[in-house]
């Protein structure tokens, strides 16, 4: 079986959906052992989530997820979902989950390296950190226009055929934050859920073992990152379309340093506990509307 296209398309990005927040005034200083000011690394984590606006990057994933819950629908039982479906969905994509999951993985993956982490909110703090990430969540929330997502391709078609070298830097950014590798990797972990939650679904007349899912979903590896890539760079075009080439500079620079590549890190691994998760409910709900269908 092939999965519907939509599950493939994963937006994780390092620092999306970030808006002005007075930083500094997050952390919360206690008392050290010689009684110095030292931030404690849970409340700096908090922090860093606070300025990253994680609940507005929830948000707009739930949007997502709505409108997925559609199109799954389509492919796999058209029109026997209806409102039903759509509440199911809706529960899934709860933002209070998502983001417990996200705050117990990422707070995990960040650890308690503190002056990393207070390179990170010195980073996206600045006045050049905060215009980044309010570009950024401008684009995640325009490209859920599909004329917006059509006018940044046809954007990046013009580019790629004038040889425009900012091309060129915006493919630099996208190797500095491993964009594709763990786009497409965090893409098949959930398709591979996916599979999972059909399974435990009883969607298949015959067993399905993990061998069989794990080749059906790696046999998907190529249109996954044909369709990463063809998400991704019209995105990166529209986010920065605005930002000078010495800004863009500066948020590749950050991004190769130990501190912008922690980051990254952390957050791809976060969200890709919430999609897993996610990916295995729905595919439990939807093996529950496949019930005596051919799929």
């Amino acid at each position: 079986m092939v999965l519907p296209s939509s599950l493939i398309r994963l937006v994780l990005l390092l620092g999306v959906a970030v808006a002005p927040v007075p930083l500094i005034a997050q952390t919360t200083p206690v008392p050290g052992p010689q009684g110095e000011a030292v931030v404690a690394p849970a409340v700096q984590v908090a922090a860093l989530e606070e300025a990253l606006r994680i609940g507005d990057v929830i948000a707009i994933m739930r949007e997502e997820g709505l409108e997925y819950g559609t199109s799954l629908e389509s492919e796999l039982f058209p029109e026997r979902g209806g409102a039903r479906w759509r509440a199911v969905v809706g529960l899934i994509y709860d933002t209070a989950t998502m983001r417990k999951r996200f705050d117990t993985a990422f707070e995990e993956e960040i650890g308690a390296d503190t002056e990393a982490i207070g390179q990170m909110l010195d980073f996206f703090g600045s006045e050049k950190g905060q215009h980044i990430l309010r570009l950024e969540i401008e684009a995640r929330r325009a490209l859920l226009d599909e004329a917006a997502e059509e006018a940044a391709k046809v954007a990046v078609e013009n580019m790629s055929a004038k040889n425009d070298p900012r091309l060129g830097l915006l493919r630099e950014f996208a190797e500095a934050n491993d964009l594709i590798e763990l786009n497409v990797a965090g893409a098949l972990n959930s398709n591979l859920a996916f599979y999972r939650g059909l399974v435990e679904g009883a969607a298949f007349d015959q067993p399905m073992g993990e061998g069989d899912m794990l080749a059906d979903v790696w046999s998907q590896e190529a249109e996954v990152r044909r369709e990463t890539e063809e998400w991704l760079f019209p995105y990166l075009t529209l986010a920065y379309g605005p930002l000078s080439d010495e800004d863009l500079r500066a948020y590749i620079d950050f991004s190769q340093s130990p501190a912008g590549r922690k980051l990254n890190g952390a957050t791809f691994r976060a969200f890709d506990v919430v999609f897993s998760s996610i990916s295995r409910d729905l595919g439990r709900a939807a093996a529950r509307q496949m019930q005596g269908e051919d799929i």
